[in-house]
């Protein structure tokens, strides 16, 4: 056999794997999370988010709407060397993310079914 036959065979084979691995995987809800920060801020995402009275003040004085805070969420960093995730009931972490060119830190309580945004600091 040529080399140019098996690489026809191979490309043939290829193709249709991948053609049975998408109506396989079509209407499945599948993510990729595997890293520590990914699977920290969704573990967040997914839960009902309260927020404490000084965010709520914090967020008066800075015209901050709580989509603001869920982009924040979703788009930021977790500083895992400032967070608390030694806690056995509800740990604290450390989101970092850019709100109008300037730093800003989200502190959230994350426990079981509720995550509550602690405090808002501006660096």
């Amino acid at each position: 056999m040529k080399l140019i036959q098996r690489i026809g065979y191979y490309l043939g084979g290829f193709s249709i794997g991948l053609i049975l691995l998408a109506f396989f995987l079509r209407g499945k809800n599948t993510s990729c999370d595997y890293g520590p920060n990914a699977r920290t801020i969704k573990n967040i995402s997914i839960k009902k988010r309260l927020l404490s009275d000084e965010t709520k003040a914090i967020m008066n004085t800075h015209d901050i709407d709580t989509t603001t805070i869920t982009n924040l969420i979703l788009t930021g960093d977790v500083n895992f060397q400032e967070s608390d995730t030694k806690s056995e009931d509800c740990k604290t972490y450390v989101i970092e993310n850019k709100l109008n060119k300037s730093n800003i830190a989200l502190h959230i309580k994350n426990c079981d079914s509720v995550a509550t945004v602690l405090s808002i600091d501006f660096k």
